[in-house]
Order: structure tokens, then sequence, then C-alpha cells
């Protein structure tokens, strides 16, 4: 059945998240929501892959870019969807309704309906966002066609259970390896422990104490982490490697070159090996259109602790932020589900931005 962008935005949530589109199978929803676009006169359509451009192009002072991913993660007996209430919450319930078809749902919506918009808007819906960066269809989009990155500010629609969410810290993954020397364990001392080696790195880790970091006003809440420890070689052999696999997450007034002279700072008697970095974003709320959204949506601007392609569009220099339906420690589950009228409430927020019922100078 071909979506019907007049229902409602819980509905079309609904719609979209019945059409699996796990990463790499993204080609399905592509076509229904480019066909649904089409006919549309007052907006441009561009296909790059299976990320999906439109944009009005009214000749406004201004333009903000609102994006959001078509993908999810891994089904995992959470389709089709289903409406639930729970302690007289009504949710709906399924695979991507919190990451992020909800989201994508209300931007899909108001694409469709504001044919004549306040302020122009290139709406993005990409493909590749729940797998490695190299792949990811806004960088794709970004390489390939800068042209279509012009803009004076940016909105996400990660799941911020519908408050906004500025800027994102950093991500860094690094690998720390001890060596040893193998040897059969029935004659332990002629050889050295590698795991043993790995003790002194672990009890930094369990006492690192973690910053606080106010940057622009929101104070972001850094982790250093452990998030797996590889080694041994048999059941009866000293093992001569081990590896620790930490992932720190750092504040936006921190580069990730920065982060990585922490880690060399915490852990330099050890050989370290970068696996991925990712510079964060501030939070970019001192932009006139940022402040006026925010008055629009009635919210009160929080850190986004986790990465999210808010970094993307601030290394553009363009301002951006996270908002949309949902609960952020949903997103994944196995009971995903968002709250219905989170996602109503979103669209409200950003229709009255969107028409200029909030001032727009």
């Amino acid at each position: 059945m071909p979506l019907d962008l007049t229902a409602t935005s819980t509905d079309l949530t609904r719609q979209l998240c019945d059409i699996e589109s796990v990463s790499g199978n993204e080609k399905t929803i592509a076509d229904e929501m480019e066909a649904a676009l089409a006919g549309l006169d007052h907006l441009e359509i561009i296909r790059d892959g299976d990320t999906i451009v439109a944009r009005t192009n009214r000749g406004r002072a201004r333009r903000v870019i609102i994006a959001g991913h078509i993908d999810t993660v891994p089904l995992n007996g959470n389709l089709p969807t289903r409406y639930e209430t729970i302690d007289g919450v009504e949710y709906l319930w399924g695979r991507g309704t919190v990451d992020m078809k909800g989201g994508t749902a209300v931007q899909l919506k108001l694409a469709a309906e504001l044919d004549d918009p306040a302020i122009d808007v290139t709406w993005m819906w990409y493909d590749h966002e729940e797998v490695s960066n190299e792949l990811n269809g806004l960088g794709r989009l970004a390489r390939k066609h800068p042209e279509l990155f012009v803009g004076d500010f940016a909105i996400l629609g990660e799941p911020s259970n519908g408050i906004v969410e500025g800027g994102c810290n950093g991500n860094l993954r690094i690998e720390v390896r001890t060596f040893g020397l193998r040897a059969h364990s029935a004659r332990g001392w002629v050889g050295d422990n590698a795991i043993h080696k790995a003790a002194p790195i672990l009890d930094i880790l369990a006492a690192y104490r973690p910053r606080e970091v106010d940057v622009d006003g929101l104070v972001y809440r850094e982790g250093l982490n452990a998030v797996g420890i590889s080694g041994g070689v048999a059941g009866n052999i000293i093992p001569d490697e081990c590896m620790v696999h930490i992932n720190y997450r750092f504040a936006p007034s921190r580069s990730s070159d920065e982060a990585i002279e922490h880690m060399r700072e915490l852990f330099g008697d050890y050989q370290i090996t970068v696996v991925d970095r990712a510079d964060g974003a501030r939070p970019g709320l001192d932009a006139p259109l940022a402040q006026e959204f925010l008055a629009a949506v009635g919210a009160e601007a929080k850190p986004k602790y986790g990465w999210t392609d808010v970094a993307r569009f601030s290394a553009l220099g363009i301002p951006a932020v996270n908002f949309g339906p949902g609960d952020p420690l949903k997103a994944h589950a196995d009971d995903e589900r968002v709250a219905v009228d989170q996602i109503s409430s979103c669209e409200t927020g950003l229709r009255a931005w969107l028409t200029g019922a909030v001032a727009i100078h």
C-alpha cells in the first residue's frame, strides 16, 4: 500500500516502520517515499542512491536543513508495529519507532503539507546511518553534492524525548596492548603473562573520574570505559599479547586530536592504536534560528551525550541540534516504542516554527 502523507504523523510512523529497512535494505522505503512526494510542485526532489532530498525554493532570506535517517538496526521479532497502552500512556511499539522513523514521519508529513514555509527548507532522508561511517548516506551526499549543504541551521530528527538536544559529544575508540612471552602454563614462570600486565590499564579506567564540561551553556558528561578485552592462545599457554578495547566519549570543547593526546597521557606506557574517531559538535544555540526554534517548541535545550550526525553539519559550519520523538534509551531495544503524544507534539512545534507562528526575523 502506498504511503499516505495525509495520515496523522503517528499513523505515518507506523506505515514507515512496517516497511522493513534494516541498513543495506533501504531501497523499498526510499522508493515509497520518492513516489509519495512525486508531483508536489513546491518541492525539488533529488535522489542519491537511497537518500532522498526535497527542497523548497521560495527565495527566503534563510534556509534550514532538516534531516533524518531511514534505516534501522536488525529486527528481533519487533515488526509489525502495534499500539499498546502502559500506565495510561499510548505507545507505538516496534523497530524504528524511536530510532528514528517517528522523527522522519513528522518531517515527511510537513514536507508534503508546507508548500509556503516562512524559511526555505532542505529536507534530507538518508540511508546507512546505523552502520560504518564510510557507508553513511549523509556523509556520501555531502561529498558528492556539497551545494545541497547550504543552510543557516540544521535539525536532525534523532530521538530526544521531544526536547532539543544541542550538539553532541565526540567519540574515540582505541586499543591498548600489552605484550609478554609465551610458555607452557605448567611452567608459567619461564613466560611473561600479557593478560596480567593489563591490570594497571584496568586500574586506570576504574579510578578515572570523567569530566562534566560546560560548553556554551550546556554541561556535557564525558565517559571513559573498557568495552572489551581480548587475549589468550590456548588453555595451557601463557599469553604473549592482550588488548583492551576502550571507548572515550569527550565533550565537544575537545577535538579528536586532543582526545587522543589525553589517552596518550593516561596510557602512554602502552602501545595505543586508534580504531575510530569522530569530533563532537558544539551546541550552536546562539544562532538566531536556533533561538527562534527553541521558542517555537517551548523547550529548554539539553546536551546530547552520544555522537550523532549533527557533527557532520557542525564540521561544515552549520549549527545543528537534535530534535525528535522517542526515548533514546529505547533506541535499538527489543521493546522499542515511542509515546504517541511525543510524535504529535514534535509535529506541532516544528510546524509552528516553519510556518512563522513564532516570529521569524
